[in-house]
């Protein structure tokens, strides 16, 4: 099977990225199987949309217009998962009367897939983000946080695997450094994995051991940091790993319009997403794959 190679091209929709010399009119005509990848990051609790006087985000927002956006899409295309990338607790009273349960329900009607563990999701605690597990119907993916001698332990999974159209998707969380960020009170005895060396692992054991052929990782160490250009994120990440599709990507709040194409340890191309925080908006990629699962892909931040 030949390596994936993703070219950036903007149009009005959004951004193609493409296998080399395949144009966008024959990539929609060639491609045999087409898998959704929609997702969100941050959204802190953001159940209701901003009020039409809002200074910045005015109308903007809100579970009920996220609900039906991801419906139009998976009515559009069956073969659609649904992602976040952390922090979906804290930042309004819905979390600080009902401690996550609304959250975690909401997120449950609208069928997620999967969630990683953002830091912000360890504001009541182990034992508050485990009294809400019950609420939540999807997986919550981690694999370089340690539960062990905590009460999460076996709670979470390191990865999952999703068969669309009989296309295998593999998909594991990396959570950032807790220690300086979140009080170790409240995650105890959790205890942090180096992310390069897990996602190695995590990515080797998706691609040799179980074949699959879209793999993706569901980040929250954040997106970059100017200011501390050599602390481990997304960029980072990708350029000292491989077999990568796509990093989604949270905690930096960053706003891409439209995914990175970036490179990784062995100079093959891959794909970073980042949709901002609050719920303002749903990243959207496609993934278009022929005979011999090569890959084309578009993708684009969709305004909730």
């Amino acid at each position: 099977m030949k390596r994936r190679k993703f070219i950036a091209q903007t149009t009005a929709t959004g951004t193609f990225l493409t296998l080399g010399g395949l144009s966008l009119t024959s990539c929609s005509q060639n491609t045999n199987k087409h898998i959704t990848i929609l997702h969100t990051n941050d959204v802190h609790s953001h159940i209701e949309p901003f009020t039409s006087t809002h200074p910045n985000y005015p109308n903007l927002g809100g579970v009920a217009r996220r609900a039906f956006l991801i419906e139009q899409v998976r009515i559009e295309n069956p073969n659609t998962l649904l992602l976040d990338a952390g922090d979906i607790f804290q930042g309004t009273p819905y979390f600080n009367f009902f401690g996550g349960e609304v959250e975690f329900k909401l997120m449950s009607k609208l069928k997620y897939d999967a969630a990683t563990i953002g830091n912000h999701d360890f504001d009541n605690g182990v034992d508050g983000l485990n009294t809400q597990l019950p609420h939540a119907s999807f997986d919550f993916l981690i694999s370089n946080y340690d539960f062990s001698n905590t009460i999460l332990e076996g709670k979470t999974k390191a990865y999952k695997i999703y068969i669309k159209d009989g296309i295998k998707i593999g998909v594991f969380g990396i959570g950032i450094e807790l220690n300086g960020l979140v009080d170790p009170l409240l995650f105890k005895e959790t205890k942090y994995i180096d992310p390069v060396e897990i996602t190695q692992e995590m990515s080797r054991i998706l691609k040799e051991e179980h074949h699959c052929d879209l793999i993706i990782c569901l980040s929250h160490l954040g997106y970059y940091y100017k200011r501390n250009p050599n602390k481990i994120s997304d960029l980072n990440l990708a350029k000292l790993t491989e077999n990568i599709d796509l990093i989604i990507g949270g905690h930096t709040h960053t706003f891409l319009p439209k995914p990175t194409v970036t490179k990784n340890a062995i100079g093959e191309n891959m794909l970073i997403n980042q949709v901002g925080k609050w719920g303002l908006n749903v990243g959207r990629i496609d993934f278009y794959f022929d005979a011999e699962k090569n890959i084309s892909a578009k993708g684009k931040s969709i305004i909730v």
